[in-house]
């Protein structure tokens, strides 16, 4: 199984370096000089990895055939797709391709619509939904919003603070 582990960010410096949203927990693993990643979209890859560096905490990567400013920036929102490792599985790792499709309910057991997406973000990531009257709306996924994810039972239970899905009606 193919898993997403990075996403590459802005580029850095004047030397084809980007910084990468890493969605992966073995990022010494996975992020080795001469490692080849499938891309998405496919057609912007395979990349092949030159270097990798730590700069004040951002991972900072460089890909062959990518030597400049104007090349990192090229590759800027696509997203770095390798093999699953079994540290890449662990209990609180979701993909957004597990949780597509799963029912939105509530604690008190009312739907509230369909689970759409999925935005990786650097502070946390959100759940994106597609509510029972057809808007969408962006739900924090953390534990305190999203308590519960059953797979099997096809569901996604919320807890969501008062008026969280109607923001967008103020």
């Amino acid at each position: 199984m193919q898993v997403v582990v990075a996403r590459i960010g802005k580029a850095h410096g004047l030397r084809g370096e980007v910084t990468v949203q890493v969605l992966t927990g073995v990022a010494d693993e996975r992020f080795v000089p001469g490692a080849i990643f499938v891309t998405e979209p496919e057609e912007a890859g395979p990349l092949v990895l030159r270097s990798a560096r730590d700069h004040n905490g951002v991972l900072l990567l460089g890909f062959a055939g990518t030597e400049d400013r104007r090349g990192a920036e090229a590759l800027r929102g696509i997203n770095l797709v390798a093999d699953a490792l079994e540290d890449d599985e662990d209990e609180d790792t979701w993909y957004e391709r597990d949780l597509v499709g799963l029912k939105a309910v509530t604690v008190g057991g009312d739907e509230v619509g369909e689970v759409i997406g999925l935005h990786s973000r650097t502070a946390q990531d959100l759940l994106v939904l597609r509510l029972t009257d057809g808007r969408e709306a962006l739900v924090p996924f953390v534990t305190a919003i999203v308590p519960e994810i059953d797979i099997v039972g096809g569901r996604v239970v919320l807890d969501p603070p008062a008026g969280l899905l109607d923001l967008d009606e103020l």
